[in-house]
């Protein structure tokens, strides 16, 4: 289909990503011909702005698919295992933000910036999305693997309540407006008994932090630590990688942290880190704590790269550097990689790549 755009669906349209979504599409190269939103048959019929037309909803169907030559999943994991499949078979390449497919060896995964050569081998016609505490990080692993070779990351994140859907979002803003004003969290489980409604998470999060995030595996981990460990060796092609993550929530509305130690094969400097990470793309170094700049989600909120400070090099390990970043979970995390990768694809399919 050389020189014609191919044409695109959206499924989950409607939704907190797929809205971020759309607004990607309207202010990104516009590498796309028709443009179909798909979502739930309750949503059909909606009109949604994308590229300044209002585009009617469709709900979701095999015939939905007909003519698609990308589809974009950003629906919930049991959603995507039944219709990702379909897409593909319909003869749509499959692009999913879900979890549905990450860990299976005929899926590729996906960071541009790292590995975008692996959407090419997609024997399912899948590419997956990996998880947004990931893709917080490994986009600035990524390059400093390049130069330094990475043995081990240890690492800690602050993730934000809209991690957990609009309920997380939802949950955080009403527990807000109950301890505002207020001089709770002053006593032992004073918090619990005004805030209420937990929502998605298992504590209260309104001036509170929750070291714990997604559901419960084995020997104690949680399914977002482990996400991190597994999909981290897949995008950067280290199956034995060693990795270990603490998943902590913070009252944060949007936009995900992650506190780094990476240990190299070689010796590593604060300066040649800073030359690799400004040269890299989708990344943003802000590294000056003697005049208080650093990234924080307040600052990073909005905005598509991973941003970058703190670097050190650790005390004790000359191969060693501390890290904090910083991306926003609805854009890099989520649709904003997605959208990359299809448009990885959009110029496979158009003969550019």
């Amino acid at each position: 289909m050389t020189g014609k755009k191919p044409t695109l669906a959206v499924v989950g349209a409607t939704g907190a990503v797929g809205t971020v979504m759309l607004d990607l599409l309207s202010t990104r190269e516009d590498v796309w011909g028709e443009i179909r939103l798909i979502a739930s048959p309750r949503s059909a019929g909606r009109k949604l702005a994308c590229r300044g037309e209002q585009l009617e909803v469709v709900a979701l169907s095999e015939e939905a698919f007909e003519g698609i030559d990308v589809a974009m999943f950003d629906v919930p994991d049991e959603v995507s295992a039944q219709w990702a499949p379909i897409a593909a078979a319909k003869g749509a390449v499959a692009v999913d933000n879900s979890g549905a497919f990450r860990m299976d060896p005929q899926v590729p995964l996906v960071v541009p910036e790292v590995n975008a050569s692996a959407a090419r081998n997609r024997p399912k016609g899948i590419i997956a999305n990996p998880n947004c505490t990931t893709l917080s990080m490994i986009v600035v692993l990524g390059a400093l693997h390049q130069r330094y070779g990475l043995a081990s990351v240890v690492a800690a994140s602050y993730q934000a309540a809209s991690g957990a859907g609009q309920p997380g979002i939802d949950t955080l803003r009403a527990q807000m407006e109950k301890v505002s004003g207020t001089n709770l969290g002053t006593h032992p489980g004073d918090l619990r008994g005004v805030v209420g409604d937990l929502g998605p998470f298992p504590a209260p999060l309104a001036l509170n932090v929750v070291p714990w995030a997604g559901s419960l595996k084995e020997d104690g981990w949680s399914s977002e630590e482990l996400k991190i460990r597994n999909e981290s060796r897949k995008i950067l092609g280290l199956p034995n990688l060693r990795v270990s993550a603490t998943c902590v929530r913070v009252p944060v509305v949007t936009t995900h942290s992650v506190s780094v130690h990476a240990s190299f094969e070689d010796e590593v400097t604060v300066a040649g880190a800073h030359e690799i990470l400004r040269a890299a793309p989708g990344v943003v170094v802000l590294d000056d704590p003697a005049a208080g700049e650093f990234p924080t989600p307040a600052d990073v909120v909005g905005t598509d790269p991973t941003w970058v400070g703190r670097i050190r090099r650790t005390l004790d390990d000359p191969k060693s550097l501390e890290l904090f970043v910083c991306g926003d979970n609805l854009r890099k995390g989520a649709a904003l990689n997605t959208a990359q990768i299809a448009e990885v694809v959009a110029a496979e399919l158009s003969g550019k790549s």
